[in-house]
């Protein structure tokens, strides 16, 4: 089972809002099919970004830190909206290049503890991935039992399936060609336990508008994750280059961007 995400920065405009990169798009779409056409026992969750489009809104009302007033409950209803419209381009770009995409709205069951995803229904996902679909969802709102009403990201929806529905990748496919050391410098290949307070400082939130923390948030979430599931390989790389996604979805242990594991890559036996 492979997790991929479509970030929001890749395929939106992140500085202009409600904007589509349909180029893009278009071209990862294809690039999905085509591994799938390769590979036809391959078994996809795919999770997309809101970019340009919810986290525009989300930011004007502050939906991710709660919802109490009228006007912020009329912004949560706005943020939710801008995403199903993002999430309508992308179920239509997979259809027309031939992934068997089913969109499943999270906020329809999603339910938050003070900002910790604490409920979602797993059933529609599991009896779409029987039936050979691909199950399609996207960080959304949520109705949170503390702070009224908050935002599930990609990346935490991910989380809460791979704990109940195993996994064994999960693909963050952005701009960047993975995470930098330094503003500008070196992709780092690799991050674990060992080696991740060192290169803490050097990670930064995004430089364009994102509600849910940036590649600083992303990286913590994802070392997290891969501790809690032993085996786990999350990978970060870009989808900027051509076949590139296609390779990876077909080899996802090709050494691109940066892997985020439990442990190191174990020396080959001798």
């Amino acid at each position: 089972m492979i997790y991929l995400k479509l970030g929001g920065s890749l395929i939106t405009d992140k500085h202009r809002p409600a904007t589509v990169r349909a180029d893009v798009l278009a071209r990862l779409a294809g690039e999905v099919a085509a591994a799938r056409a390769a590979r036809p026992d391959l078994r996809l969750i795919i999770g997309h970004g809101s970019g340009s489009f919810g986290h525009v809104e989300a930011q004007k009302y502050g939906t991710r830190a709660g919802v109490a007033s009228p006007e912020a409950w009329r912004g949560f209803a706005a943020v939710s909206a801008a995403a199903a419209r993002l999430n309508r381009i992308v179920t239509d770009a997979l259809l027309e290049a031939g992934v068997p995409v089913l969109s499943l709205q999270p906020s329809a069951s999603a339910r938050c503890r003070d900002g910790v995803l604490i409920h979602l229904e797993t059933g529609p996902i599991e009896a779409a991935l029987a039936h050979g679909l691909v199950p399609l969802i996207y960080g959304d709102v949520a109705f949170d039992e503390v702070r009224g009403g908050t935002i599930a990201s990609t990346e935490e929806l991910f989380a809460y399936l791979l704990l109940r529905l195993g996994g064994e990748y999960v693909l963050l496919v952005g701009e960047a060609d993975g995470v930098y050391a330094t503003f500008g410098g070196d992709v780092i290949p690799e991050i674990t336990p060992a080696n991740y307070t060192a290169i803490q400082a050097a990670l930064r939130a995004s430089e364009a508008i994102d509600v849910t923390g940036g590649m600083a948030s992303k990286v913590a979430q994802m070392l997290a994750l891969a501790q809690a599931q032993p085996g786990l390989t999350v990978r970060i790389f870009s989808g900027r280059y051509p076949g590139l996604l296609t390779q990876v979805l077909l080899n996802p242990d090709l050494p691109v961007g940066t892997r985020i594991s439990a442990e190191g890559i174990a020396p080959p036996h001798r």
